[in-house]
């Protein structure tokens, strides 16, 4: 599936070790303008300062907390990306790769909640980076694994959030809704086949689903 936005997973070892199986792994084999960058390190990481100096490029972080904006809020105040021109963006004028205009790059961090931590202490310049939130429209779809809060998500879970409200704000076009929530409960509704197939009991009892 296309995007405007170019979406970039920092997924911390833990994950890439696993990495064939996670769900940030399943979200860029569904996008075509998406890539996975592994480590801990990122400032001075070649691929993320590409990225970050493209003059066409206009990078985020998607990270909650104070100085964030929140989408599900309402656009960008005077309908400007932060850390861009005023004139840059404004009300109607669509995704932000439109001619004139630099293509929006949010970057989240791919790890368990303890890991993400670990990724932000190390890198400042990262967190230094304009920052994006968004309310969650719905609470977690995982059924075999349990989140730490309530307003938890797993990666591709966030993805498709993240492209709800950047359409909401007319600075993206979601082309199809489904696709990422279909293949999360496809893997899920796997690992459950092949838990009652083969008496793993790794996970938890499922959800009530209907």
């Amino acid at each position: 599936m296309e995007t405007e936005t170019r979406i970039v997973l920092l997924m911390h070892p833990m994950e890439w070790r696993r990495e064939k199986c996670t769900t940030g792994r399943l979200a860029c084999l569904n996008l075509a303008n998406s890539e996975i960058i592994q480590g801990i390190d990122f400032d001075e990481h070649p691929r993320l300062r590409e990225l970050v100096d493209d003059p066409g490029n206009r990078p985020m972080l998607l990270y909650p907390g104070i100085g964030s904006h929140n989408l599900s809020e309402g656009p960008f105040p005077g309908g400007a990306i932060p850390g861009g021109p005023a004139t840059e963006v404004g009300p109607g004028d669509g995704p932000v790769t439109a001619a004139g205009r630099r293509r929006l790059v949010v970057f989240l961090i791919d790890a368990t909640w303890t890991c993400a931590k670990v990724i932000a202490r190390h890198n400042p310049g990262l967190l230094a980076l304009p920052r994006l939130m968004f309310t969650p429209v719905e609470l977690s779809r995982w059924t075999i694994k349990r989140q730490p809060e309530a307003w938890c998500l797993s990666t591709i879970e966030a993805i498709h959030e993240l492209l709800l409200s950047l359409e909401a704000a007319g600075l993206e076009r979601y082309p199809d809704k489904d696709r990422l929530l279909s293949a999360f409960a496809t893997m899920q509704e796997y690992q459950i086949l092949r838990r009652d197939r083969d008496g793993h009991q790794r996970f938890l009892a499922r959800k009530n689903l209907a």
